[in-house]
C-alpha cells in the first residue's frame, strides 16, 4: 500500500470529519479517484476517524479533565457527573438508534444515490436554519440544558444517514434549540468524542480479523495525517464559525453531491 494514499486519506478525513460538509462524502470521493476501496478501505477509514476523536481531546482537554467527577475545585457548568449527564443525554438517541439499524445503514444507506441525497438535504436544511436563525439564548456550552443537550442528541441520529453529516446536524440542531453557531459547534465537538469512540469501537471490533502487522505503517500514517489536520481544521472552523454562516458549506454540499453519484 502507498503511504501517500494513507496520508492523503487522513488528511481528507481530518479536514472534513467536524466541519459540516461529510466527511463520509469526502472519502467515497477521494477513496474513488486513489482506487483504494474494498473492506480494508473501510477498515482504514474506521481508524482515521479515531485519529480525529483523539484531535478533540487534545484540543479541549481542559474540558475533558473538568468532567472527571473526582475533581474537587469549583468548576464551570459543564463539568462533572453535569457534563456527564448532557453527554449522556446527547450520546443516548443515536446510539440506541445505531444499534437498532446498524447492519440495514451498511447494507442499505451507503449507495452513491443516498449519500448524494444527504448532501444535498442537508445543505438545504443548513440554508434554512441559518435564514431563521434569531439571537441566541446560549453562547457557550457552560449555558447548554439538558434539555437541549437532549434535543442536539435527537437531531443527531440525522448523522446515522451517511453523507448527512454529524457535524451539521448536532449544529443546526444547537442553532434551532437557541445555542449560537459557536457553542453548538464546540459542543458538537466535543459530543463526538462517545459517539464516535462507540461507533467505531464497534465498527473495529468487528473488522479486527482483516489487519495484519503489515498494514501497521499504513494505518499508522493515516491516522497521524487524520490527527493533525483535524487539529488544524477544528481552530480555523471556531475562528470563522462566529463571523460567518453555515451558507458557504452548504453551497459547497450541493456542489458535491452530484461529485458522489458521478464517481461512485
Amino acid at each position: 500500500m502507498d503511504i501517500v494514499i494513507a496520508l492523503v486519506l487522513g488528511i481528507v478525513e481530518g479536514i472534513t470529519e467536524f466541519l459540516p460538509v461529510s466527511s463520509t462524502g469526502h472519502l467515497i470521493l477521494a477513496g474513488h479517484l486513489l482506487n483504494f476501496t474494498g473492506e480494508k478501505a473501510a477498515t482504514f477509514e474506521i481508524v482515521i476517524q479515531l485519529g480525529a476523536i483523539l484531535s478533540v481531546v487534545v484540543l479541549y482537554w481542559r474540558r475533558f479533565i473538568g468532567l472527571i467527577p473526582v475533581l474537587t475545585q469549583p468548576q464551570p457548568a459543564f463539568s462533572g457527573w453535569r457534563g456527564l449527564w448532557l453527554l449522556f443525554l446527547t450520546s443516548l438517541p443515536a446510539a440506541l438508534l445505531g444499534l437498532l439499524i446498524h447492519d440495514a445503514i451498511k447494507t442499505h444507506l451507503f449507495g452513491p444515490m443516498t449519500v448524494a441525497w444527504a448532501l444535498g438535504v442537508g445543505a438545504v436544511a443548513m440554508i434554512w436554519v441559518e435564514r431563521r436563525s434569531t439571537a441566541p439564548a446560549v453562547v457557550e456550552i457552560d449555558q447548554i440544558t439538558p434539555r437541549i443537550a437532549l434535543g442536539i442528541g435527537l437531531f443527531q441520529c440525522l448523522s446515522l444517514w451517511p453523507g448527512f453529516s454529524r457535524s451539521a446536524a448536532t449544529i443546526m440542531g444547537g442553532m434551532i434549540l437557541g445555542s449560537s453557531r459557536k457553542a453548538a459547534a464546540e459542543y458538537s465537538f466535543i459530543a463526538a468524542v462517545p459517539i464516535m469512540i462507540a461507533a467505531t469501537g464497534y465498527d473495529l471490533f468487528s473488522s479486527w480479523n482483516l489487519l495484519c502487522m503489515a498494514d501497521l505503517p499504513f494505518f499508522a500514517a493515516g491516522f497521524g495525517a487524520s490527527f493533525i489536520s483535524a487539529i488544524l481544521a477544528v481552530k480555523i472552523f471556531i475562528n470563522l464559525v462566529g463571523r460567518m454562516s453555515l451558507k458557504p458549506f452548504a453551497y459547497y454540499r450541493l456542489i458535491l453531491a452530484p461529485l458522489v453519484l458521478l464517481f461512485m
